[in-house]
C-alpha cells in the first residue's frame, strides 16, 4: 500500500446507475478492494445479477424522491454501523438529437437523469459524507469538455455536472470531503446500443422541416458513434471502474480522472485550441460520415 492510499475496508460505498457499463464494472472492483458497495439497479433482474457477498442491490431511480429516501434509511440503520465512504454519481441516459429538434419535454427528461439525479443524490448523502470526510464521484463524459454537432442535449448536462462538481469541489473541501470527477472517452457498453434506438426515435420524430435540415447529419452522428466502438477504439468499462476505485481510495485524488485516448485529446484541444480550429477539427472527422449519409436515399 503507497502513502496515497489508506485502508478504508469494510465501509458503504454507493453506486447509482450499477444496473450495466461503467456501474456494473466499478461495483465489483470496490467489493474486491473490501467495500460494501450499496449498488443502485432499475429491476429485478438487474439485482439479481449483481448481487454478491460484497454487493447488495438497491433499488434506485436517482430521480424518484422516495428510492433515494430509503437508500439514506438502509445507510442510517446500517446494522454493523459502517460509515458511507463514496458516493458514485454514475447513473445516466444518453440522447444525441440537433438543439432545435429536440423536444423540451426530452430535454428536461435528459436533464432530470443527469444532472438533478445527482443533485439529489448528493444532497441526501452529503451529511454522511461529512462525518466520513469521504469522497464524491461524479462520472462525466469528454462530452463535459467538447459538444459535438448533435450532442448538444447529452454535452449540455454533462457540462453542467462539471460546474457543479467545480463548485461542490470548493464548498465542501473544508469538511475533508473529496470531489473528483471522471471523464470517459468512449466505453464498450450497452449505452451505444441504447443510443441509436433513442436518436433514431428522435430522427424519425422530426418534424419534415428539422429532418431536411438535420437527416443527413443525425445519420453520420448515429454511423459515427457506431462505428468508433465496433472498431475496438472503446475503452472496457473494468478500465473506468478501476480508476474510480483508485479515486476513491487515495488520500489526496486528483480533482478530474481523464479516461481514455480519444477522451485525453479532446481534453486537451479544448484547452488549446480555437473555438474555430476546433469546429474545424470536428467537421473534418464528421465528414465522410456525412458525406455518406447525404448519398443515402
Amino acid at each position: 500500500m503507497t502513502s496515497q492510499t489508506k485502508p478504508l475496508r469494510h465501509a458503504l460505498v454507493v453506486v447509482t446507475g450499477a444496473s450495466t457499463g461503467i456501474g456494473a464494472a466499478t461495483a465489483p472492483e470496490l467489493a474486491k478492494r473490501g467495500f460494501h458497495v450499496l449498488a443502485g439497479v432499475r429491476r429485478d433482474a438487474d439485482a439479481d445479477a449483481i448481487r454478491s457477498a460484497n454487493i447488495e442491490p438497491s433499488r434506485l431511480d436517482i430521480t424518484n424522491e422516495a428510492d433515494i429516501a430509503t437508500l439514506v434509511k438502509r445507510i442510517a440503520d446500517d446494522p454493523d454501523r459502517r460509515p458511507l465512504r463514496a458516493l458514485v454519481n454514475n447513473a445516466g441516459i444518453q440522447v444525441n438529437a440537433p438543439v432545435e429538434a429536440l423536444p423540451l419535454s426530452e430535454w428536461r427528461r435528459l436533464f432530470d437523469v443527469n444532472l438533478f439525479g445527482h443533485v439529489a443524490m448528493t444532497q441526501a448523502l452529503l451529511p454522511r459524507l461529512i462525518e466520513s470526510r469521504g469522497t464524491v464521484v461524479n462520472v462525466t463524459s469528454v462530452g463535459g469538455k467538447v459538444a459535438m454537432a448533435g450532442y448538444g442535449p447529452y454535452a449540455g448536462s454533462k457540462f453542467a455536472l462539471e460546474a457543479v462538481s467545480d463548485s461542490l469541489r470548493r464548498e465542501v473541501a473544508n469538511f475533508g470531503v473529496k470531489v473528483v470527477v471522471v471523464e470517459p472517452g468512449a466505453v464498450t457498453t450497452e449505452m451505444t446500443g441504447r443510443l441509436v434506438i433513442a436518436s433514431e426515435r428522435i430522427t424519425n420524430g422530426m418534424t419534415a422541416e428539422h429532418s431536411g435540415r438535420y437527416g443527413a447529419l443525425m445519420q453520420a452522428v448515429i454511423a459515427q458513434a457506431q462505428t468508433f466502438t465496433r472498431e475496438g477504439a472503446g475503452l472496457p468499462a473494468e478500465e473506468v471502474g478501476r480508476v474510480i476505485a483508485d479515486a476513491i481510495i487515495s488520500e489526496r485524488p486528483r480533482t478530474r480522472y481523464t479516461v481514455g485516448r480519444d477522451a485525453a485529446i479532446g481534453v486537451r484541444l479544448a484547452r488549446f485550441v480555437s473555438d474555430r480550429m476546433l469546429d474545424s477539427m470536428l467537421a473534418r472527422a464528421l465528414k465522410p460520415y456525412l458525406a455518406k449519409a447525404q448519398r443515402t436515399p
